[in-house]
């Protein structure tokens, strides 16, 4: 597995983390015990291929992914690069409500924007309690806040370094002006990160990429595989459940999922064989051989799905695939809009 820094820290990461979204269960259709044990099995096996960095967030099923987290790093903390959040709140009404829905078992939640530095500090001892860690290797704040300035944010990051309750700190979701703000009220602690969304179809954050490679942020890049859509794992007439988030998102509506699909067929296709690849292979590692990418994250619920991911991690494409690839989606023009 390739390594590379992250942005100006002291961290190097894998350029596959592994993702740690959809074993929280919440809005993947659901956990149970033989999932749970599924997801602890694909975590050990992705710390033993290479993939060491594991990015998971107490909204994640509402603190399950980071409890999971812990019992797949027990005995092996050392080797693991732990990556969790802070800024959204299921537990505390103050700040805008960033969205709202039903949890697993039907009840109704509603998730605030909240960075306000006493609560990014609760949420911080929230999450060292889970994981079961002395201290967080990159603590990265979920979304920004419309309620708190950036600066009283950082500030509170900045504290929770000196105390060495964070080693780095990142954040997700930043445009390049909000970046910006960050980077310049941590003043001499590095904005170690960016977690924007990128891959082939929504590339919107390639703005943000400039910004980045200009400033040494490092960018680890979340939903690169479009939750599975890039796969060519999921037909254009599979029907998702209610509580599968997927149901409702554009990418996923039919008539984009046979235009992708067809796509990969025709031209991802020819390229996965040249390399004995498979599709996602193809598709991860275009995202991870982008100017200014650090690294990916992959989220697999079982070892079989790791496994895949992380040949992703030493699949290197010609710069004629990585164009080709490109120009491939480019054309296809989506509608993505909700």
């Amino acid at each position: 597995m390739r390594r590379r820094q992250l942005g100006q820290s002291d961290l190097e990461v894998p350029v596959v983390t592994f993702g740690a979204w959809a074993i929280g269960g919440w809005g993947w259709g659901g956990t149970d015990d033989a999932r749970d044990a599924a997801a602890v099995d694909a975590m050990k096996r992705a710390i033993d291929a290479g993939m060491d960095a594991i990015d998971t967030a107490p909204v994640y099923g509402f603190g399950h992914s980071e409890r999971l987290v812990a019992e797949a790093i027990r005995g092996r903390r050392d080797k693991v690069t732990v990556m969790t959040k802070a800024g959204l709140r299921w537990d505390d009404e103050r700040g805008e409500v960033a969205f709202e829905g039903e949890d697993d078992r039907g009840e109704p939640r509603k998730i605030y924007f909240n960075s306000r530095p006493d609560s990014v500090r609760h949420e911080v001892e929230q999450s060292l309690a889970r994981l079961g860690v002395d201290a967080i290797d990159l603590l990265q704040i979920h979304w920004p806040d419309p309620t708190t300035p950036i600066a009283d944010t950082m500030g509170a990051l900045v504290d929770l370094c000196r105390e060495g309750k964070v080693r780095a700190i990142g954040v997700s979701n930043y445009s390049s002006e909000q970046l910006e703000e960050a980077r310049v009220a941590l003043g001499d602690v590095p904005l170690a990160s960016d977690q924007p969304r990128y891959n082939l179809i929504r590339r919107d954050a390639e703005e943000v990429l400039s910004y980045t490679r200009e400033h040494g942020i490092g960018i680890v890049a979340y939903t690169p595989l479009e939750q599975g859509l890039l796969t060519g794992k999921v037909p254009a007439d599979r029907d998702f459940p209610e509580n599968d988030g997927r149901a409702q998102r554009p990418s996923f509506r039919r008539e984009i999922r046979a235009k992708v699909n067809a796509t990969l067929d025709d031209v991802v296709a020819p390229i996965a064989a040249a390399h004995g690849a498979t599709l996602a292979q193809v598709c991860l590692a275009w995202v991870i051989d982008q100017p200014g990418v650090t690294s990916a994250i992959a989220g697999a619920r079982t070892p079989e799905q790791v496994d895949e991911n992380a040949g992703a991690g030493a699949l290197e494409l010609t710069a004629a695939e990585l164009t080709a690839v490109r120009d491939a989606f480019t054309a296809l023009d989506l509608d993505l809009s909700a």
